[in-house]
């Protein structure tokens, strides 16, 4: 603590420090109160509540597999069926409890405004958990040992070399790859 200081300037200055002291007791008076008093307010009526055995019945809710192939055609679990049965199937489906669940499978070539129609439709009756299904793409890294992978490229198609890698780093890398 400054109390004071080996300048020989005049009088007495005013101390440019807060004293802690007061502060840390009224501190720690508050922390014995607390804990103190904490436990008394959570106080507990001790109750011998019955014990049920009864397990809760959960029903999984059905899928619906839609497939919808380039030329638009549609497929109801596997089974060809008309635009006007898919929108009749899903006004029904839509009645059930639990709802079930709608995964769209669509072909890479169908057009947007079929699959657009499909989901407002089965929005519009009420289905709501809807779906998109796909197959993950085949990873590269799996191919067997010799055999040559594509040049890596970035999302504008450019190789690395185009992307002004040194060709130490393109070999590097195909190293790498091929490990």
């Amino acid at each position: 603590m400054a109390f004071g200081g080996f300048s020989k300037s005049g009088g007495p200055q005013p101390i440019a420090e807060i004293n802690m002291v007061p502060l840390i007791d009224v501190m720690l008076v508050l922390l014995v109160i607390f804990i103190v008093t904490a436990p008394l307010l959570t106080h507990a009526v001790k109750i011998d509540l019955p014990k049920a055995s009864s397990s809760p019945t959960l029903t999984k809710p059905d899928k619906i597999e839609l497939a919808i192939d380039a030329g638009g055609a549609f497929y109801w679990n596997g089974e060809a069926i008309d635009k006007a049965a898919v929108m009749a199937r899903f006004a029904s489906e839509a009645r059930k409890t639990p709802q079930p669940e709608l995964h769209l499978r669509a072909d890479r070539n169908t057009r947007y405004q079929v699959l657009a129609d499909v989901m407002a439709e089965a929005a519009k009756v009420g289905l709501s958990k809807i779906g998109f299904v796909s197959e993950p793409e085949k990873d590269l890294s799996a191919t067997a040992p010799g055999v040559a992978l594509p040049p890596a490229s970035d999302v504008h198609g450019r190789t690395s070399a185009a992307r002004g890698r040194m060709p130490e780093e393109v070999a590097m890398q195909s190293s790498l790859r091929s490990r």
